[in-house]
């Protein structure tokens, strides 16, 4: 007996010993981070044609026209356009409208076909000839979040052709937009970056690892895409490369003639070389440069970069600006009760009677996959998958959207993973974004736990998103009177892509910690 006691005892206290080994090694173990693939929402495209993309598209008469239909469904697919001018030619293989846009100003409605062997689809699209670029949100991929400084002329094509392979270009993401460090920096030490900066004739020049740039945008107007590039209104831009002041017109005309397509104007070096006195001094440089894109025998789109001083969603469109920023770098945005993100979208959601067609308040690009760190940005280290749960990257998707907001994604194009592509691709939450009603969401509400926000839709109904901001599980509910509305017709999960029941006072739905229910009321007819 006194043996098996002691046999007994010793188990155990063998037992507990293990117990406490493994509590212990669950602190010092590292947590499984969540696998965002057993999150993915959005349904897979079918095989059949299905034409995504605006309804309407703005160009000024007689310009260089690019535009490339967005179309998923199995290869190949045959392209056939209605109504087209006859100063555009459509490629039936590639879906690419190119030539010159009708000189006559006016709207010229047409409509898409789609066809391969799985079937056929169409949608009205709409050119509008005049003065106003950038009808609908601009949609494409920056590449400052990934490679700041070690940009090259060899990645910015890879991004292109990966725009294409990934199945981005088939929701509509066609800007490919150098951001800074392409041009000479004065005093650098890799003589791959130094040199002049200009020609004895004040012609900006690029750097040694931009060795052709017209060839470069040639190459992505041969995909379909717009080109951008970037420069500052000041001696030097953020990163200390050359800039444009005192040689804005020669920049614009050189930027133009290489074939760009976008603008992004930072203010960077400006405010110690004119410091600003005064809110026309803030103005001034962007004015400057708005009024030279405007006389360009090219549609350049225009980005304000310039943080929000001076309330630039006030004046932003009056100087020629087709989006502005209205923060700080979401990239430098520290984490605090909420990802950085959140803070953002709060500020830019205040200014939603600003924006509207042709000019968008911009709270800086999509930062999720793989990205770079923003705080060290100068070492050059691999990019890094996003610390964002799978929650948190569709309510940042879901807001932008919601917000009318530029849709520039700014990770690595070369990792794109399944998750990733399911958030930046879905059609319904881009249909949203791209709202040819232009207008973005008001707040509903916002405190503590939740921020509501809800855009009116061009064919009636709203596009309504319920955020949750707490740590935890928790059912929010928006009331139908909230919203203004009487009891919809139809209510619609968008990132499930589904119907659901319309409920007879609102809408409840439990949401995840820092996650989102999106949804889209349409009315009775």
């Amino acid at each position: 007996m006194k043996k098996q006691w002691i046999i007994s005892i010793f188990v155990k206290t063998l037992r507990i010993f293990c117990v406490i080994l493994c509590m212990a090694a669950s602190f010092l173990t590292p947590a499984r981070a969540e696998d965002p693939a057993d999150f993915i929402l959005t349904p897979a495209p079918g095989p059949e044609p299905k034409i995504h993309g605006p309804k309407v598209y703005g160009a000024r008469p007689g310009h260089p026209f690019f535009y490339r239909i967005p179309c998923t469904g199995l290869r190949p697919v045959r392209f056939e356009v209605e109504g087209l001018p006859a100063s555009l030619h459509l490629g039936r293989e590639t879906g690419i409208i190119s030539g010159r846009s009708p000189e006559r100003a006016g709207e010229y409605p047409l409509v898409l076909h789609a066809r391969n062997s799985r079937g056929n689809n169409t949608r009205p699209f709409k050119i509008v000839i005049g003065v106003t670029l950038a009808l609908t949100p601009p949609m494409g991929w920056n590449d400052w979040y990934t490679y700041y400084d070690r940009i090259t002329e060899q990645i910015v094509r890879q991004a292109a052709d990966a725009m294409i392979s990934s199945g981005m270009a088939d929701f509509g993401y066609q800007y490919v937009n150098i951001d800074d460090c392409w041009m000479r920096k004065p005093g650098a030490k890799d003589p791959a970056l130094g040199g002049a900066p200009r020609s004895p004739a004040g012609t900006i020049l690029p750097n040694g690892r931009f060795p052709d740039l017209k060839s470069l945008a040639d190459y992505i107007h041969a995909r379909g895409f717009k080109a951008g590039i970037y420069t500052s209104p000041g001696p030097l831009t953020c990163g200390g490369f050359e800039g444009a002041y005192q040689h804005e017109l020669a920049d614009a005309r050189q930027f133009a003639d290489w074939g760009f397509d976008f603008l992004k104007y930072d203010w960077c070096s400006y405010g110690k070389a004119v410091p600003p006195k005064s809110p026309d001094d803030y103005q001034k440089p962007y004015r400057l440069m708005g009024g030279i894109l405007a006389k360009l025998d090219r549609d350049v789109v225009f980005n304000l970069c310039q943080y929000g001083m001076a309330d630039v969603w006030e004046w932003g469109a009056s100087v020629g600006g087709n989006a502005w920023r209205t923060t700080g770098d979401l990239g430098l945005e520290k984490n605090k009760e909420l990802p950085g993100f959140y803070y953002i979208g709060f500020a830019n959601a205040e200014h939603y009677a600003n924006a509207g067609p042709g000019h968008w308040n911009d709270p800086d690009y999509i930062l999720i996959g793989y990205i770079g760190d923003a705080f060290h940005s100068r070492r050059a280290a691999p990019p890094q998958p996003t610390s964002l749960t799978a929650d948190e990257q569709y309510s940042y998707i879901s807001m932008w959207s919601l917000m009318a907001a530029p849709l520039f994604f700014s990770g690595d194009m070369s990792r794109l993973d399944p998750f990733t592509l399911n958030i930046l691709c879905n059609s319904e939450v881009i249909d949203i974004d791209q709202d040819a009603l232009g207008k973005e969401a008001r707040v509903v509400r916002k405190n503590a736990a939740e921020f509501i926000l809800a855009k009116p839709l061009e064919e009636g109904g709203l596009a309504v998103g319920l955020f949750n901001l707490t740590p935890n599980k928790k059912a929010l509910t928006v009331s139908w009177s909230d919203l203004g509305l009487r009891a919809p017709e139809r209510v619609r999960d968008v990132w499930r892509q589904k119907d659901v029941g319309a409920q007879a006072d609102g809408i409840t739905s439990a949401i995840n910690p820092h996650g989102v229910a999106l949804f889209r009321l349409m009315p009775a007819p």
